[in-house]
């Protein structure tokens, strides 16, 4: 199955239900005919901007009520790394109305992201985050590189990627590169695969973007005993240089 498919009819009366558990004036009736037959012909993206355009019109509270509202119905983390396309694709939608409105509030948008991740991802959702308050940002990334759940740790390397796919790209990690530098640094020995892997996209969007600082950082990094993870995050890095 398609990942677009996902988001079909059935998917969309199930979320109305959802919704309307944690919020009883959500009009589901309204939301649910808005959307109803009408994804059918629409990519993925497309899916996710109609379904956030109608919960525009029928979630009942400002921005902060609906994230709380929302922050109700997120259910049990992962237990392990693996899973968030198995058991968490459902939330995308979520986290794509986080990405339009996360600005509103940056902090309680923040907060919320760190719950979302040990759900499904929220490297989209944080980006315009990113962008807009890059240093305060940048420093909570810092904190959660140290962070004891794993999808937390993946998301602050992931959500920084200059180049992460479908997505705009973003310059947050060259503008402030010792933040930057410091996350990468954290999660360099990694025990998670999942985490290893985004280090190592981290870099190989860094070698197409600011070699020279790819570079120093692997430098930086040598000098530290060598670890299996480090050695695989910095092949993997460096896959596309001759």
């Amino acid at each position: 199955m398609k990942h677009k498919d996902h988001y079909n009819d059935p998917y969309i009366l199930d979320l109305a239900k959802k919704i309307t558990d944690v919020q009883p004036d959500f009009d589901s009736e309204r939301f649910s005919a808005e959307l109803v037959g009408n994804l059918e012909d629409k990519e993925l993206f497309s899916r996710f901007d109609f379904i956030v355009d109608a919960l525009d019109k029928n979630l009942s509270g400002d921005y902060i009520e609906n994230i709380h509202a929302l922050h109700q119905l997120l259910g049990p983390e992962l237990e392990q790394s693996t899973g968030m396309f198995s058991f968490g694709w459902w939330l995308w939608p979520i986290g794509r109305y986080v990405e339009r409105h996360g600005n509103e509030d940056w902090k309680v948008s923040l907060a919320f992201l760190k719950e979302l991740t040990k759900r499904f991802t929220g490297e989209y959702a944080i980006r315009p985050l990113l962008k807009e308050h890059p240093q305060e940002v940048m420093d909570e990334l810092v904190k959660w590189s140290k962070d004891e759940n794993v999808h937390v740790r993946r998301l602050a390397c992931e959500g920084v990627r200059t180049r992460l796919p479908w997505s705009e790209k973003i310059y947050v990690a060259l503008d402030e590169f010792d933040r930057y530098a410091e996350i990468l640094t954290n999660l360099k020995d990694d025990p998670e695969k999942f985490v290893q892997k985004s280090v190592g996209n981290n870099l190989n969007d860094l070698y197409k973007d600011a070699p020279e600082k790819a570079d120093y950082l692997i430098s930086e990094w040598r000098k530290t005993p060598s670890t299996k993870p480090q050695e695989w995050i910095i092949k993997h890095g460096r896959r596309n240089q001759k």
